[in-house]
């Protein structure tokens, strides 16, 4: 087989090849014996039609379809091989040449991985940072930790407020007439929590146990229904209840209930040194996604926006399952949130860009560094995968092998390769005073 790779433009190119004829005869028999099982011939059973007579009635050009669909995947594949190329959208195919006693020629126009001309990447230099925790942020954990262990008490002497829970029947009209899905009765709703129509909220602070209240307010113009968005409404509400949060006593009794700690002091200890390791993973995090950012900022690439498309098709699969294991689908979160899927598209693709562009960058300073992925590696990975599904690294390797997703492994852990590499090859430089205060101030409040 001869195959050529000719270019046309930075990333798109010309695959040309030629199979001899001897392959194109064998595929040629095999579309046969597939087709010949269901030919419809008087005086034979299916199956048993003579190759001459089948050719006789139908003609041999009746198999070169089915011959083609079995030698062109197998020919483009070593073809791609054989010139070296990384196509990374669906070829555009143009047959020239198929036929009984004759080579099979064909043109395949490709868009392939771009070429990266990389910049600095090494002693990139990023802002020194200490995983220090301030009181006030000891103090803002601590009390989030009491908002969740709050209980809920009935108020019979006071109006309703921001954060507390409204039990409350609501019947909503639009134009004098009720609508599907305007009606609830006793539905608790948090105050404050932006979860009603806007306005909506706004309008139950200040009822009191008993009140009833016209709300009147208008949904919002992007509205999932489109029969009501952008109408008003008036929803006539009845406030059964309200409940407020009763903070614990931050005390050691507070400490022996959360924790298995006996006092408060020593549950601040540990509490503390959680949100130091919590915030030294955070400041990791950062400072490999900065290294990462400025070695694809210096680099030069020009992405195909198949490869772009194909980023945001995964990070939509990834959403979607994310969902699924709240209890939700796509066409919920749609329908809920006002949305398109072009829209989430659209709010995904800049990531998904950036995602590619470092990805590929990553690749040719994995190759520049002659950074590589021994068994060991591979052996260590497949060992931490056991243990957090509790499975044998055997059973695992076997789960990715038949998925042939092996390879996908070894690429993940020549990027986290890589990306350690930067790291390590960074500059920690103190931040500007005007960042420190900014930072300052903001941990402040």
């Amino acid at each position: 087989m001869k195959a050529t790779w000719e270019k046309i433009e930075k990333n798109l190119g010309v695959l040309e090849v030629e199979v001899d004829a001897e392959r194109v005869a064998k595929a040629i028999d095999k579309a046969f014996n597939k087709v010949v099982k269901k030919a419809n011939v008087p005086g034979f059973r299916k199956g048993k039609v003579p190759r001459p007579i089948f050719e006789s009635r139908f003609g041999v050009e009746s198999l070169y379809q089915d011959a083609i669909d079995i030698l062109l995947p197998e020919a483009y594949g070593e073809a791609v091989e054989q010139t070296d190329i990384f196509p990374v959208d669906r070829p555009e195919v143009d047959i020239e040449q198929f036929g009984k006693g004759q080579s099979f020629k064909f043109k395949a126009k490709i868009t392939v991985k771009p070429e990266v001309t990389l910049g600095e990447y090494k002693g990139i230099e990023v802002p020194a940072q200490k995983a220090e925790v301030t009181e006030e942020e000891l103090g803002a954990e601590l009390k989030r930790l009491q908002e969740r262990h709050a209980e809920l008490v009935v108020i019979e002497d006071e109006p309703a407020a921001s954060g507390d829970i409204a039990v409350i029947d609501f019947d909503g009209y639009v134009d004098g007439e009720a609508f599907e899905g305007g009606k609830a009765e006793r539905h608790s709703l948090e105050l404050g929590s932006n979860s009603f129509i806007p306005g909506f909220e706004d309008q139950v602070v200040g009822m009191a146990t008993g009140d009833f209240k016209d709300v009147e307010v208008t949904f919002p113009e992007n509205y999932q229904a489109e029969h009501l968005a952008g109408k008003p409404a008036v929803f006539k509400v009845k406030l059964h209840e309200v409940k407020r949060k009763q903070l614990p006593e931050l005390d050691d009794e507070f400490a022996k209930d959360v924790s298995e700690f006996e006092t408060l002091d020593e549950y601040k200890e540990d509490l503390k040194k959680q949100l130091e390791s919590r915030k030294a993973d955070e400041l990791k995090g950062a400072k490999e996604n900065a290294v990462v950012e400025k070695a694809a900022a210096n680099a030069e690439v020009e992405i195909p926006q198949a490869m772009i498309d194909s980023e945001i098709q995964s990070m939509i699969r990834d959403f979607d399952m994310r969902l699924r294991q709240q209890g939700m689908n796509m066409d919920m979160f749609l329908s809920f949130s006002g949305q398109t899927q072009d829209d989430l598209r659209d709010q995904m693709k800049n990531d998904a860009e950036q995602r590619v562009r470092n990805n590929l960058v990553l690749e040719v300073i994995a190759k520049q560094e002659n950074i590589s992925v021994s068994d060991e590696d591979v052996e260590e990975e497949l060992s931490k995968m056991a243990e957090t599904y509790r499975r044998t690294p055997e059973e695992i390797r076997g789960i990715l092998a038949a998925n042939g997703s092996l390879d996908s492994l070894k690429g993940e852990i020549s990027l986290r390769k890589t990306i350690e590499f930067l790291v390590e090859n960074s500059k920690e430089v103190d931040a500007p005073a005007e960042a420190a205060e900014e930072k300052s101030e903001a941990s402040a409040e």
